[in-house]
């Protein structure tokens, strides 16, 4: 007989050895199985989580489908997105529910529905013995009768039923403030921007228009009201005009470009004549050097942009108060308007600051003195005078 050291089997160190080595194997196991069921558990929560906030966009879609059918008066009747269900839904032979509406599915109807039947990106099968009381709408799908019959009315609703474009906000307080003191500083940087082109290279047309309306303002302002009832007739004639010729046709783009741009000038031109004189009663007009003169011409445009643009400015300021903004806007639309008009019909009538007004030379002697009527039979004519001598005796 073999001798062994351990003849009844291992000591009990090693066993316990392995059987603590087995329950670590265990709990690792029970650890990873449990890990499993956790994910499996997180993933099914947020298949929920994401199953739910789908739906809770496709029901926000759908009331806004409907809040736009209801204008309608013929479909006021129409249920409301709480009473839709998702998915599809039979009405089982025997059953009377009432009114019934479905989602993104079939609606079957095989008993007998109290009111009306609505399905959304779905249809409406009314099989045989199946009724519907009131009306059966299917928007974005068909309503199929199958042996059914439907007591109100069928309607299929198609078209493109998407979600409504979101209104911009309102502006309202210090943002509606900002934003019109903004549009009104920017249009008064432009026109100071052309203004100053203007003066740089065109000062002389807009002294001359300048110069017409000091002669006559009520007669400019006239000029300018009948112009602006003028442009559409001539611009159609202008149309016409060039329809007769194919070449004429192929320009009629940029004759209707070069025309109204025509136009926005001599306004603009006249807007800018009647902004410098409105800064000339402030400032005076410069009488020394050229540089004085131009400095002076600066000023007053500059002023004067600031005066006929200023109630557009307590419009901006006013803009918390719709009354005031809108009593404050009709009279800067008012000045705006009166001084565009005066403007376009000074430039009209100077041409466009090219015909400028002839000044008599002082230097120049009268003849009118001594000019006399025809001589008339029996009547002397009157001598002109003739200069004496240093002694006194006439030439």
């Amino acid at each position: 007989m073999a001798w062994r050291p351990f003849p009844f089997g291992p000591p009990r160190r090693r066993r316990a050895e392995r059987g603590s080595s087995t329950m670590i194997t265990s709990l690792l196991r029970v650890v990873r199985g449990a890990s499993v069921v956790l994910a499996l558990i997180v993933s099914a929560s947020r298949g929920a989580a994401q199953s739910t906030a789908a739906k809770t966009t496709q029901r926000a879609e759908l009331a806004a489908v409907l809040a736009t059918l209801r204008h309608d008066a013929d479909t006021k009747t129409l249920p409301t997105a709480e009473q839709f269900t998702f998915g599809d839904r039979t009405v089982a032979a025997g059953a009377e529910p009432g009114p019934v509406a479905v989602a993104n599915g079939t609606l079957h109807v095989r008993g007998t529905v109290n009111g009306d039947a609505a399905s959304w990106h779905g249809n409406i099968v009314v099989h045989e013995g199946g009724r519907i009381t009131g009306n059966a709408w299917a928007i974005g799908g068909k309503v199929l009768l199958e042996g059914g019959a439907v007591e109100g009315d069928m309607r299929a609703l198609d078209g493109d039923f998407g979600p409504l474009e979101r209104v911009p906000e309102t502006l309202d307080g210090a943002a509606a403030v900002l934003h019109q003191g903004a549009l009104a500083f920017g249009w008064l940087v432009v026109l100071l921007a052309v203004g100053i082109g203007v003066l740089v290279f065109a000062s002389p047309n807009l002294n001359a228009v300048g110069d017409a309306i000091t002669r006559g303002f009520g007669r400019a302002f006239f000029a300018g009201l009948a112009a602006e009832f003028a442009l559409l007739p001539l611009m159609i004639l202008l149309i016409v005009a060039l329809c007769l010729t194919v070449l004429g046709i192929l320009l009629i783009p940029f004759a209707i470009v070069a025309y109204v741009l025509a136009a926005a000038g001599l306004v603009t031109l006249g807007f800018l004549a009647m902004a410098q004189l409105t800064g000339q009663a402030f400032v005076g007009v410069g009488t020394g050097a050229e540089i004085d003169r131009r400095a002076k011409a600066l000023q007053s445009m500059l002023l004067g942009l600031v005066v006929l643009l200023a109630p557009w400015f307590v419009a901006s300021a006013l803009a918390w108060s719709p009354k005031g903004a809108l009593v404050m806007r009709t009279l800067a639309f008012a000045i705006t308007w009166v001084a565009g008009t005066a403007g376009l019909g000074a430039a009209l009538m100077s041409r466009a600051g090219k015909k400028r007004p002839t000044r008599a030379d002082p230097n120049t002697a009268s003849t009118t003195g001594w000019a006399t009527p025809t001589p008339v039979a029996g009547v002397a004519a009157a001598r002109r005078p003739a200069p004496y001598t240093t002694g006194g005796t006439p030439r």
